[in-house]
Protein backbone atom coordinates (compact mmCIF):
# COMPACT_ATOMS: atom_id res chain seq x y z
CA UNK A 1 0.00 0.00 0.00
CA UNK A 2 1.46 3.35 -1.01
CA UNK A 3 1.46 6.21 1.42
CA UNK A 4 -0.62 9.20 0.36
CA UNK A 5 1.12 12.57 0.68
CA UNK A 6 -0.39 14.86 3.32
CA UNK A 7 -2.65 17.50 1.84
CA UNK A 8 -0.99 20.83 1.44
CA UNK A 9 -2.17 23.45 3.87
CA UNK A 10 -2.72 27.02 2.77
CA UNK A 11 -0.21 29.08 4.68
CA UNK A 12 -1.58 32.40 3.44
CA UNK A 13 -3.33 34.38 6.13
CA UNK A 14 -6.88 35.42 5.46
CA UNK A 15 -7.41 39.13 5.94
CA UNK A 16 -8.98 39.92 9.28
CA UNK A 17 -11.27 42.86 9.94
CA UNK A 18 -9.39 45.93 11.12
CA UNK A 19 -9.25 46.22 14.87
CA UNK A 20 -7.42 48.42 17.32
CA UNK A 21 -6.45 52.04 16.61
CA UNK A 22 -6.36 51.62 12.81
CA UNK A 23 -9.83 50.03 12.74
CA UNK A 24 -11.20 52.76 15.01
CA UNK A 25 -9.81 55.44 12.71
CA UNK A 26 -11.33 53.86 9.60
CA UNK A 27 -14.72 53.35 11.23
CA UNK A 28 -15.13 56.66 13.06
CA UNK A 29 -12.56 59.30 12.16
CA UNK A 30 -11.43 59.24 8.52
CA UNK A 31 -12.96 57.76 5.38
CA UNK A 32 -12.31 57.87 1.64
CA UNK A 33 -14.13 61.18 1.16
CA UNK A 34 -13.06 62.84 4.42
CA UNK A 35 -10.42 65.14 2.92
CA UNK A 36 -12.89 66.68 0.45
CA UNK A 37 -15.60 66.95 3.08
CA UNK A 38 -13.21 68.73 5.45
CA UNK A 39 -12.12 71.20 2.75
CA UNK A 40 -15.70 72.04 1.77
CA UNK A 41 -16.80 72.33 5.41
CA UNK A 42 -13.86 74.66 6.07
CA UNK A 43 -14.72 76.81 3.04
CA UNK A 44 -18.38 77.14 4.06
CA UNK A 45 -17.33 77.95 7.63
CA UNK A 46 -14.92 80.67 6.46
CA UNK A 47 -17.44 82.23 4.04
CA UNK A 48 -20.11 82.24 6.72
CA UNK A 49 -17.94 83.77 9.44
CA UNK A 50 -16.29 86.30 7.09
CA UNK A 51 -19.67 87.58 5.86
CA UNK A 52 -21.01 87.88 9.41
CA UNK A 53 -17.91 89.61 10.77
CA UNK A 54 -17.80 92.06 7.87
CA UNK A 55 -21.49 92.96 8.16
CA UNK A 56 -21.33 93.27 11.95
CA UNK A 57 -18.05 95.07 12.52
CA UNK A 58 -17.02 96.73 9.24
CA UNK A 59 -20.25 97.65 7.44
CA UNK A 60 -22.09 97.94 10.81
CA UNK A 61 -25.39 96.61 9.45
CA UNK A 62 -27.09 96.64 12.88
CA UNK A 63 -26.87 100.45 12.91
CA UNK A 64 -28.34 100.82 9.41
CA UNK A 65 -31.85 100.47 7.98
CA UNK A 66 -32.56 97.44 5.75
CA UNK A 67 -30.65 97.52 2.46
CA UNK A 68 -32.52 96.38 -0.67
CA UNK A 69 -30.35 94.12 -2.83
CA UNK A 70 -33.13 92.79 -5.10
CA UNK A 71 -36.92 93.27 -5.14
CA UNK A 72 -37.20 90.12 -3.00
CA UNK A 73 -33.91 90.22 -1.03
CA UNK A 74 -32.56 92.68 1.50
CA UNK A 75 -29.86 92.94 4.15
CA UNK A 76 -31.23 93.19 7.70
CA UNK A 77 -30.00 92.29 11.17
CA UNK A 78 -31.82 89.49 12.99
CA UNK A 79 -30.53 87.58 16.02
CA UNK A 80 -32.00 84.09 16.00
CA UNK A 81 -31.98 82.48 19.44
CA UNK A 82 -33.66 79.35 18.13
CA UNK A 83 -33.15 76.96 15.24
CA UNK A 84 -34.11 77.34 11.58
CA UNK A 85 -37.14 79.51 10.79
CA UNK A 86 -36.96 80.93 14.31
CA UNK A 87 -38.34 77.78 15.92
CA UNK A 88 -37.55 76.84 19.53
CA UNK A 89 -36.45 80.30 20.63
CA UNK A 90 -34.23 80.16 23.72
CA UNK A 91 -34.23 83.11 26.12
CA UNK A 92 -32.33 81.47 28.99
CA UNK A 93 -28.62 80.74 29.33
CA UNK A 94 -29.41 77.04 29.70
CA UNK A 95 -31.27 77.04 26.37
CA UNK A 96 -28.49 78.97 24.68
CA UNK A 97 -25.77 76.57 25.83
CA UNK A 98 -27.92 73.52 25.13
CA UNK A 99 -28.40 74.62 21.50
CA UNK A 100 -24.70 75.51 21.17
CA UNK A 101 -23.62 72.09 22.43
CA UNK A 102 -26.25 70.34 20.32
CA UNK A 103 -24.86 72.10 17.22
CA UNK A 104 -21.35 70.79 17.90
CA UNK A 105 -22.62 67.28 18.67
CA UNK A 106 -24.63 67.35 15.41
CA UNK A 107 -21.51 68.34 13.43
CA UNK A 108 -19.56 65.46 15.01
CA UNK A 109 -22.41 63.04 14.26
CA UNK A 110 -22.51 64.18 10.63
CA UNK A 111 -18.75 63.67 10.36
CA UNK A 112 -18.97 60.11 11.72
CA UNK A 113 -21.87 59.39 9.36
CA UNK A 114 -19.82 60.66 6.41
CA UNK A 115 -16.86 58.43 7.38
CA UNK A 116 -19.09 55.36 7.43
CA UNK A 117 -19.82 55.75 3.75
CA UNK A 118 -20.70 58.63 1.47
CA UNK A 119 -21.42 58.82 -2.22
CA UNK A 120 -19.91 61.69 -4.21
CA UNK A 121 -23.11 63.72 -3.87
CA UNK A 122 -23.37 62.71 -0.22
CA UNK A 123 -19.82 63.90 0.46
CA UNK A 124 -20.66 67.36 -0.90
CA UNK A 125 -23.81 67.44 1.22
CA UNK A 126 -21.93 66.44 4.36
CA UNK A 127 -19.39 69.20 3.73
CA UNK A 128 -22.20 71.76 3.40
CA UNK A 129 -23.98 70.51 6.52
CA UNK A 130 -20.88 70.33 8.73
CA UNK A 131 -19.58 73.74 7.62
CA UNK A 132 -22.99 75.31 8.19
CA UNK A 133 -23.44 73.69 11.59
CA UNK A 134 -20.01 74.88 12.74
CA UNK A 135 -20.62 78.40 11.42
CA UNK A 136 -23.85 78.77 13.35
CA UNK A 137 -22.33 76.98 16.35
CA UNK A 138 -19.62 79.63 16.66
CA UNK A 139 -22.34 82.32 16.70
CA UNK A 140 -24.15 80.57 19.54
CA UNK A 141 -20.98 80.38 21.62
CA UNK A 142 -19.80 83.92 20.78
CA UNK A 143 -23.07 85.90 20.79
CA UNK A 144 -25.68 83.62 22.34
CA UNK A 145 -27.64 83.69 19.06
CA UNK A 146 -27.14 83.13 15.34
CA UNK A 147 -26.64 86.25 13.23
CA UNK A 148 -28.97 86.19 10.21
CA UNK A 149 -28.86 88.95 7.62
CA UNK A 150 -30.41 87.87 4.28
CA UNK A 151 -34.15 88.53 4.20
CA UNK A 152 -36.21 86.78 1.52
CA UNK A 153 -39.60 88.39 1.03
CA UNK A 154 -42.26 89.03 -1.56
CA UNK A 155 -44.08 92.30 -1.09
CA UNK A 156 -45.35 92.29 2.49
CA UNK A 157 -44.84 88.53 2.85
CA UNK A 158 -41.68 87.80 4.83
CA UNK A 159 -40.49 84.26 4.22
CA UNK A 160 -37.08 83.71 5.75
CA UNK A 161 -34.07 85.52 7.22
CA UNK A 162 -30.91 83.45 6.89
CA UNK A 163 -27.13 83.47 6.49
CA UNK A 164 -24.50 81.56 4.48
CA UNK A 165 -24.48 78.68 7.00
CA UNK A 166 -28.27 78.32 6.80
CA UNK A 167 -28.16 78.24 2.99
CA UNK A 168 -25.48 75.54 3.11
CA UNK A 169 -27.50 73.48 5.60
CA UNK A 170 -30.66 73.65 3.49
CA UNK A 171 -28.71 72.71 0.34
CA UNK A 172 -27.06 69.83 2.21
CA UNK A 173 -30.36 68.44 3.49
CA UNK A 174 -31.99 68.69 0.06
CA UNK A 175 -28.94 67.05 -1.52
CA UNK A 176 -28.94 64.15 0.97
CA UNK A 177 -32.65 63.56 0.37
CA UNK A 178 -32.05 63.55 -3.39
CA UNK A 179 -29.05 61.24 -3.01
CA UNK A 180 -31.04 58.86 -0.83
CA UNK A 181 -33.90 58.61 -3.32
CA UNK A 182 -31.67 58.51 -6.41
CA UNK A 183 -29.39 55.81 -5.01
CA UNK A 184 -32.21 53.49 -3.99
CA UNK A 185 -33.40 52.19 -0.63
CA UNK A 186 -30.40 49.91 -0.01
CA UNK A 187 -27.67 52.48 -0.64
CA UNK A 188 -27.18 53.47 3.00
CA UNK A 189 -26.80 49.89 4.17
CA UNK A 190 -24.36 49.10 1.34
CA UNK A 191 -22.23 52.13 2.20
CA UNK A 192 -22.11 51.17 5.88
CA UNK A 193 -21.30 47.53 5.11
CA UNK A 194 -18.29 48.62 3.06
CA UNK A 195 -16.89 50.34 6.12
CA UNK A 196 -17.43 47.26 8.36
Amino acid sequence: MTEQPAPETDTRETPQPATGPQGFRERWLWGPASRGIAWLAGLIFLLDQASKLWLLFVYDLPARPPVDLLPFLQLVTVWNRGISYGLMQQETDFGRWALAIFTIVAAIGLWVWSVRGATRVGAICFGLLIGGALGNGVDRFAYGAVYDFLHLHWGDFSWYVFNVADAAIVAGVVGLLYDGFASGPNNASKSVSKAD
